[in-house]
């Protein structure tokens, strides 16, 4: 492990509020008799601010804020043209904030600043990819009953509750919202308790912008207070959630009790197979940004590295030595690649694992424990170990953390055999230069999506999402303008239809 030296860093400060509030009908709303929850820097444990939980009744209020804006304002009903110029302005208004969302965004999670500012853009492009889609929506005619003519419009489907997580703030929340709000909806967000900062400041400035009070609220606080009040209001006709599978089913549960449709993006224990006709020095890289990549903080993390017998000593041995070498420290430094983890709890969680991969007679590999050389912050390093099956817990069970389990395959038959034998399914690495394989591997694989011969990359047009417990439903085009919309048909008759005569005897 190298310590990243921050002697030289050049950090830059904005103001952050004492205490975060909620922010309903496009204005902050303070919980007046609420709860308040440290908000931690995981790089010092400092508390540098402090949430104010949104209650019950704080929750109805947004809820009844964005079901005003729904029912009564401007926003489901103007032109297209007109909502697509605020949605491009939100985009301007947040890269041209991007210095400060980046600091506040680095200061609550722990993300190395590198990595958040390609947050940042992501989080630019969701607004101006869904601008660019709703001009893109069309109706449907059908004409085959010469008698009537039919047609289909799409029709925003009311008020959305949307769920972030904390690994991804910006990317993630900006996601839910836009897929939501470009439609006509409106909505109430609620990101994690841990990861306030930049969502706050977040909509604060998507309202600079323009948007309309109501169309976007934000209450703040705990799933199991404010998460639960949000779900199961009666005026929330969706839910949009990304976060843990448990938290998951258990929001999936609530929105079936009353009918509400859920897309949920949850978690993965995604298989990242080496296969030995690859080009090894791109699939090594390509491993460790699968895994270490966001603090290894990432659903879609290529956590289970599967490498072919021929090549599997040689390859772990020269991942290993890579991640000792991977540099461990201040985020907000230019030459850390690895920062803290975002909270104490979790950390704690990751490092169990080293214990339970010993106890199911694992073999470490590399780190395991706590990042030395820090006399404060949630720094674990950089781990590895080789499970002696795909039936181990590290193999099984979503750790969430820069911590991968290696596993090794004879044929392509077994390698996907094992990249099937879990609950998740959200993506697949395969690496191979021989055609027949990947086409096997992509057909066979349960997964939502498989990248070949490359890391992670997100294509807005295409859907995402997992299967089994990875997740319901998916983002994208086409997916998200079905689930953010409904379809209605209108049938004209063209001639005179007899209609019935009941009655007249």
């Amino acid at each position: 492990m190298k310590t990243a030296d921050a002697a030289g860093t050049s950090r830059p400060e904005f103001a952050i509020p004492a205490r975060i509030p909620s922010f309903i009908h496009g204005q902050a709303a303070l919980c007046e008799a609420g709860y308040d929850i440290p908000v931690i820097n995981p790089a010092t444990e400092e508390t540098i601010s402090h949430l104010r939980e949104a209650d019950a009744a704080q929750v109805d209020a947004a809820v009844r804020s964005a079901r005003d804006a729904f029912e009564h304002g401007p926003w489901p009903r103007m032109d297209v043209d007109q909502r697509k110029d605020v949605l491009y302005g939100i985009r301007d208004i947040l890269r041209a904030n991007s210095a400060e969302l980046g600091y506040l965004e680095t200061m609550n999670t722990g993300l190395t600043l590198a990595n958040i500012e390609r947050h940042i853009e992501r989080m630019a492009k969701n607004f101006e990819f869904f601008a660019e889609v709703i001009s893109t929506v069309s109706g449907e005619t059908y004409t085959q009953d010469s008698r009537y003519l039919t047609y289909v419009t799409r029709q925003p489907k009311g008020v959305g509750a949307m769920i972030a997580p904390w690994n991804a703030p910006l990317a993630l929340a900006s996601m839910r919202v836009v897929t939501c709000i470009a439609f006509g909806n409106t909505c109430v967000l609620k990101p994690s308790e841990y990861t306030p900062l930049s969502i706050y400041r977040m909509v604060e400035l998507m309202h600079e912008a323009g948007l309309p009070p109501g169309v976007v609220n934000l209450v703040n606080g705990r799933g199991a207070v404010t998460g639960t009040s949000l779900v199961s209001h009666p005026e929330i006709d969706m839910v949009g959630f990304t976060g843990g599978t448990e938290t998951g089913k258990a929001i999936m549960s609530a929105a079936g009790k009353a009918l509400k449709p859920a897309i949920l993006e949850l978690g993965g224990k995604s298989a990242n197979i080496i296969f030995a006709s690859a080009d090894l020095e791109r699939a090594l890289d390509g491993a460790l940004t699968g895994i270490f990549a966001n603090n290894g903080q990432q659903c879609l993390a290529g956590s289970r590295i599967l490498v072919q017998k021929t090549i599997a000593e040689e390859f772990m041995q020269r991942f290993a030595e890579r991640a000792r070498n991977i540099r461990v420290g201040d985020p907000f430094d230019s030459a850390t690649e690895i920062g803290p983890l975002c909270y104490r709890g979790h950390m704690e969680r990751v490092l169990s694992y080293a214990e339970i991969a010993r106890a199911d007679g694992a073999r470490v590999l590399v780190g395991g424990e706590r990042a030395p050389g820090f006399d404060r912050g949630l720094y674990v390093l950089p781990t590895a170990v080789h499970a002696p099956s795909n039936r181990s817990r590290v193999a099984q069970e979503e750790i969430f953390g820069p911590f991968a389990t290696f596993l090794s395959f004879d044929t392509t038959d077994e390698a996907i055999s094992i990249a099937n034998d879990s609950n998740f399914g959200l993506v697949a690495y395969v690496w191979s230069d021989d055609l027949p394989t990947v086409m096997r591997c992509s057909r066979d694989i349960r997964a939502g999506t498989v990248w070949v011969n490359t890391p992670m990359m997100r294509e807005l047009r295409a859907p995402f999402g997992g299967f089994k417990e990875s997740g319901i439903g998916r983002d994208g085009m086409n997916d998200s303008l079905h689930f953010f919309t409904e379809a209605k048909t209108t049938t004209i008759p063209l001639t005179d239809i007899p209609v019935g005569s009941f009655g007249r005897g």
